[in-house]
């Protein structure tokens, strides 16, 4: 199995995030600060191809950096680690599109891929317009890419979802994030009305769903022949994945210190919160095993050039979901047992808990669809050419 290294992310970093993320939740975006650092930070550099400047760096390597942040912050690993995927993306984009958006190195990115667009031939592109949900860290974009359904109107030609490259001058924001978690993302809704967009800012989204896409050969490098859903789906669990050991991290700092009410029994010397922390800690390590053999299994591949064929791909996307909802379960056991005093918004256990109920509800964790779609599909059962895997 492949061997995975992470960059060394300074411990400043992530208690700058924790620092702020009560006042992140209260603007409902990055605060200043933290865009700033996070482009001084050369995250965003990892997987940025090097004829760019970038460290192309094999892609598993942006796992371990997301689920740290999420010990300072679930909301600022969410945008920042979107941010970094969203330039991996980026250079799945053919030539010309690569020398256009990172003429000045990474940027960043917001993508909402539902294909809520409509794209009509116009020249030598398409003229795109539409309304699209989930615009994470939109307030601070570069450049946005979104899904569309591409083709002809009246019909002549089968239409194609696609992924299309505006720069963000080009869109509309509407402030509509309000949410009981994750605010900080501030994942507000864009609309983009009659723009048009040459063809080489488009890529077929079955192209990335398989790893196919123009950047696979233009880079020639592993991390480019990942395919989009097992990328998204692992990069999105990480915040969970993070949030839960940074909550059972303050469920044992409250231990040394938490006195019961009425019994004045010192929590830590009952044997029910011993086994929920140490519960806690066998699930979670449990969880980066799975973590760790689903991406491995993935990058030996790409190393190997083989195929990611589509069971593969919905094991992992099964795998992923798997690690939100545990994630979820683990937060929630140990803020059961953390008394109604985690409960004041000053208490950063039950923004966790908000937060991570958020996450569980993104679509690639639909937990009931990522199973059915690895059971069929290791069953022999047909399904859709474009279902999310």
């Amino acid at each position: 199995m492949a061997t995975m290294t992470a960059p060394v992310m300074p411990e400043e970093f992530i208690s700058r995030l924790a620092q702020r993320a009560a006042a992140a939740e209260e603007l409902r975006r990055l605060p200043a600060e933290t865009v700033d650092d996070f482009r001084e930070s050369g995250l965003a550099d990892l997987l940025l191809p090097a004829r760019y400047g970038g460290r192309q760096a094999e892609f598993p390597e942006i796992l371990d950096p997301i689920r740290r942040m999420a010990h300072g912050c679930a909301s600022s690993a969410w945008t920042l680690g979107f941010y970094m995927l969203h330039n991996w993306m980026l250079a799945l984009f053919g030539e010309q599109a690569q020398d256009e958006v990172f003429a000045d190195g990474p940027v960043l990115c917001p993508a909402p891929l539902a294909p809520t667009g409509r794209g009509v031939p116009d020249g030598d592109g398409i003229r795109l317009s539409g309304r699209w949900s989930w615009a994470t860290g939109v307030a601070d974009a570069d450049w946005i890419m979104v899904g569309a359904i591409c083709g002809p109107s009246d019909g002549s030609e089968a239409p194609y979802p696609a992924l299309v490259l505006l720069p963000a001058a080009d869109i509309r924001i509407e402030d509509v994030w309000h949410t009981a978690g994750m605010r900080a993302t501030g994942s507000n809704d864009v609309v983009i009305e009659d723009v048009h967009v040459p063809s080489h800012r488009l890529v077929k989204v079955l192209d990335i769903y398989s790893g196919t896409a123009p950047g696979a050969e233009l880079h020639d490098a592993s991390a480019y022949r990942w395919p989009m859903v097992p990328a998204l789906a692992l990069v999105a669990a990480m915040p969970a994945l993070g949030s839960a050991e940074w909550v059972a991290d303050l469920f044992a700092e409250r231990l040394t210190e938490r006195v019961l009410a009425y019994s004045g029994a010192a929590q830590k010397n009952q044997p029910a919160a011993q086994i929920r922390l140490g519960d806690a800690r066998v699930r979670l390590r449990a969880l980066r095993g799975l973590l760790d053999d689903t991406a491995g299994r993935i990058q030996d591949a790409v190393d190997a050039r083989e195929r990611i064929g589509r069971p593969v791909r919905a094991d992992a996307r099964a795998a992923a979901a798997y690690i939100v909802h545990e994630s979820r379960a683990v937060i929630a056991d140990l803020l059961e047992a953390s008394g109604a005093s985690a409960q004041f918004v000053t208490n950063p256990l039950q923004r966790a808990k908000r937060d991570v109920d958020v996450i569980c509800g993104h679509v690639v964790f639909d937990y009931d669809v990522a199973r059915e779609l690895s059971g069929a599909l290791e069953a022999g059962v047909k399904i859709s050419p474009i279902s999310m895997i």
